[in-house]
């Protein structure tokens, strides 16, 4: 949240969260905090803003970092965790780059990023409510999930979600603050 002047309010979504919790509550905690911060960061810009690249030739833009972190939760909780088999946001094996190829400045794109990520959130969130265990081992022979061609943990998959988005919310920091000086929250 931001004053009329571009300030960062006091009034901060993130920090209504448990800080006290167990190991489950401080994931849920941490991932609600991370999304709620790509939020902050592209709130009040339009579709030109939103599909604005970095710099050429890069394809990097705050619309295709949506996109993008949309295909990273189905991929995670969707496709790896609960074993759906669903057809990507947007990446296919002919355009890998999808994601971020097709983030153009159309309000209805833009519209459909922020859905197609929120219903993936939503998803998510529900699928996580559910677990107990984050011990819980996933296979992972073919190296599909990052752990070398054996098991990963729950809890090693959501450690990586993390840094997902850490990578990605240092790049939203820097195209927010070249579209119009934003900085913070």
């Amino acid at each position: 949240m931001f004053t009329e002047d571009g300030r960062p309010s006091d009034a901060d979504p993130r920090e209504n969260g448990p800080h006290l919790g167990d190991e489950r509550a401080t994931f849920a905690e941490g991932l609600r905090h991370v999304r709620l911060t790509l939020e902050l960061k592209c709130a009040d810009l339009d579709a030109e803003q939103m599909a604005r690249r970095a710099v050429p030739p890069s394809t990097m833009s705050l619309l295709g970092i949506v996109r993008h972190l949309a295909e990273m939760e189905q991929n995670l909780f969707r496709k790896m965790l609960a074993g759906e088999s669903v057809q990507a946001l947007y990446c296919t094996p002919d355009d890998r780059d999808a994601d971020f190829d097709g983030a153009v400045a159309d309000p209805a794109v833009v519209e459909q990023a922020w859905a197609d990520w929120r219903a993936e959130v939503d998803f998510a969130e529900r699928w996580l409510d559910g677990v107990t265990d984050l011990g819980m081992v996933i296979g992972d022979p073919d190296n599909t999930k990052g752990s070398s061609g054996g098991d990963i943990s729950l809890r090693e998959l959501l450690v990586g979600m993390f840094g997902e988005y850490a990578r990605h919310l240092g790049h939203v920091d820097l195209l927010r603050e070249c579209i119009d000086g934003r900085l913070g929250q």
